[in-house]
């Protein structure tokens, strides 16, 4: 996920502002006692996931992907006063770790943690979305982004991450044999940039946030 050189990186981090202290345990801990830290969104992504929901102050976000939850108290942020964020995770083993950070934050009543197959999951919710944040599984992000779709409001957003794949999708020889997980992105981004009721935008933050806003 390091496309930037660190110092780059290193500067961009001391001029955003500093993760909060819940933040900055959530993100200490999950490095020292969960699996695969590297998941975590991380301060830089978490602010650019905060500010994204304060510009658009939404009713209703729909996360997929929860992990430990830095994410979702980012994009909590941003809610309106009568707002909420669903964000949904199959790996239960998870749960006890997540909910004690969503149980410290100011924002555990706009939580709604639901642990389950999102793809089970979604075509239940009742709701009218203003953002929806993918950061599942890869295979399914096309499955993700499809059910979801009719659910996001006109003007909407879809932020699906780890679009670049560590550089993967970039790096394709021809020829040479390609993995599931770069084929499937490769795939999906030509999907979202060829949609016709989006338009979007490949961002190179991290390990690539594409954005599709719902025309």
């Amino acid at each position: 996920m390091d496309f930037l050189p660190q110092n780059i990186n290193d500067y961009s981090e001391q001029h955003t502002t500093p993760e909060s202290d819940l933040l900055k345990k959530l993100n200490r801990d999950t490095h020292v006692k969960i699996l695969q830290p590297r998941m975590l969104s991380g301060h830089l992504q978490g602010r650019y996931l905060a500010e994204v929901s304060y510009m658009m102050r939404p009713r209703r976000i729909l996360e997929i992907g929860t992990y430990t939850g830095y994410s979702a108290l980012c994009l909590a942020e941003g809610l309106a006063d009568d707002g909420k964020i669903i964000t949904i995770d199959v790996n239960e083993e998870l749960e006890t770790f997540t909910r004690s950070f969503f149980g410290e934050s100011p924002y555990a009543d706009k939580i709604d943690y639901r642990i389950g197959d999102a793809g089970e999951i979604i075509p239940t919710l009742d709701e009218v979305f203003d953002l929806v944040f993918i950061d599942a599984d890869k295979m399914n992000y096309t499955k993700y982004y499809n059910l979801v779709f009719d659910k996001v409001r006109k003007g909407g957003y879809i932020l699906s991450d780890n679009v670049l794949w560590s550089g993967k999708v970039a790096n394709v020889e021809e020829g040479k044999k390609i993995d599931k997980d770069t084929k499937n992105l490769l795939d999906f981004n030509k999907m979202c940039h060829d949609d016709p009721r989006t338009e979007n935008i490949l961002l190179p933050l991290r390990d690539g946030i594409m954005i599709s806003r719902k025309l």
